[in-house]
Parts: structure tokens; sequence; C-alpha cells
């Protein structure tokens, strides 16, 4: 009888503490805090559209794979960005940006950039 209590108590006080977790994954909060101080572009446009271009990928996304060419020059980073559905109203096309080079180096020089999506 004492091991029935005992077994009882014990699933009561797992289905408590299981739903008292938060939802939100902790390793996502530096995405917010780090998201305004960094743009979500490069230096590069687009070739067809002349200025960068967002990516949308899963919210739940939280690297990406940067490829290079030669020794060494691939990387591992955060996409720190979230897709915002606020349009300020038309911006200045074709600004500060760079062309693709002739030979990129790197898939940051083609002007595709990756953000989260909002769903």
């Amino acid at each position: 009888m004492p091991r029935i209590k005992i077994l009882a108590a014990a699933v009561i006080l797992s289905a408590v503490a299981a739903s008292s977790c938060e939802a939100v994954a902790p390793s996502m909060w530096a995405t917010r805090y780090r998201a305004p101080t960094y743009n979500w572009n490069g230096n590069y446009a687009h070739v067809q559209y002349g200025q960068p271009v967002a990516v949308a990928l899963p919210p739940t996304v939280r690297l990406q794979t940067n490829w290079g060419w030669g020794v060494g020059s691939s990387h591992i980073s955060r996409v720190d960005h979230q897709f915002g559905r606020d349009y300020p109203g038309a911006g200045q096309f074709g600004g500060p940006f760079q062309k693709q080079p002739m030979w990129p180096q790197n898939t940051n020089q083609f002007g595709s950039y990756y953000v989260r999506g909002p769903w």
C-alpha cells in the first residue's frame, strides 16, 4: 500500500513539474537582443534585384552554413533576424551595396541572406 501512495505522489509531482516548464527555447533569447545591433543583410546586392534579398526560413532555424572556396573559409553562423510584415513604404533602391564579384569567394557574396519566418 505505501508503494502505491509513493508511486501516485511521484506521478502527480512529475505531472506538475512538466506542466510548469517554459515552452520557449532558452537558447533563442540571445537572438532577441543580438538582432537589433546587426543588419539582416550583408554588403552585396542580388544580381537580379540590385539590392539584398531576404530568404525566409522556418522560425526554429538557428544556424546557417556559409560556404567558401578555399581552405578553412566555410563557417557556421547564427540566423538572428526574424522576418516582419511591417512595410515602411518604398525605400531607396540600389543603395551602397557592392555588386556580386565575377568570381565569388563565399556564399555571402550572392546577395541572398537568411531570416527566420514569423509563422
